[in-house]
């Protein structure tokens, strides 16, 4: 099933997601495009890592890390399907990065990697949008890079029945040119283990999202673009890019 956030008439709904109709908390149904989205959950922290596809480190020029590399994204940097991503003025380098998201399901610690997929609601599609001007070493949190508001598009729902969510493909356009594609089998790291490696040191509460990386194919975005991520059997997610208004 896939459930989703969207606001209508002025008000905030929970509901699910037909072909082409949204249906409420009540039953009633509006048009997918006659509504705002929201990301399918609010979590209370956004943990991504990087470099675990081994085609997108050789990509980037650099070596493997030898333990998982983490990093934050502020809840401020999420949006929904369909809003626009700023782009901020002065960077040079702004690209999107396609991947699946995991969204915890329960309060939990210490989970084994055996029992991981016990404690998780389901999954979405994320795009990791970075700056690549503010990173300068790649096995420190790259926070200025990745943590600007809207930079973090999660949508449009959260699907709860993924049969196997390590064997899915995923790609990224812009403006209908496909430029990003690859497969979570080759994620040097399974699914279950990061959500084990996470919360060995951190509670992990419902509705954490959890992004599990992103493989070679990035390239940049200008303002007028529009970048559509897909995940195999979890969706779409498709944003515009715009200029920062800064007068």
């Amino acid at each position: 099933m896939r459930h989703v956030r969207f606001l209508a008439q002025g008000r905030l709904h929970h509901g699910t997601w037909g072909d082409e109709v949204l249906l409420d908390e009540a039953g009633r149904a509006y048009r997918s495009t006659a509504v705002t989205w929201l990301p399918p959950v609010a979590p209370s922290k956004i943990l991504g890592f990087a470099l675990t596809y081994a085609d997108h480190a050789a990509e980037l020029g650099v070596s493997r890390p030898d333990e998982l590399a983490l990093f934050f994204k502020p809840p401020s940097a999420l949006i929904g399907h369909r809003a626009p991503v700023v782009y901020p003025a002065g960077v040079e380098y702004l690209h999107y990065e396609a991947e699946l998201a995991v969204v915890i399901g329960r309060r939990c610690r210490r989970v084994r990697p055996q029992t991981a997929r016990d404690v998780i609601k389901g999954y979405t599609v994320a795009n990791d949008v970075t700056v690549r001007d503010f990173i300068r070493n790649f096995y420190r949190p790259p926070v200025k890079a990745k943590g600007w508001d809207t930079f973090l598009p999660l949508g449009p729902a959260l699907v709860d029945d993924v049969p196997e969510p390590g064997d899915l493909a995923l790609r990224a356009y812009v403006n209908g040119e496909l430029r990003q594609q690859g497969t979570t089998r080759d994620l040097i790291y399974p699914i279950e283990e990061l959500v084990a490696f996470v919360s060995e040191f951190m509670t992990l509460e419902e509705d954490d999202v959890i992004l599990t990386g992103t493989p070679k194919g990035i390239s940049h975005v200008y303002p007028g673009d529009v970048m559509r991520v897909e995940v195999e059997g979890v969706g779409a997610l498709e944003n515009p890019v715009v200029a920062e208004d800064v007068e």
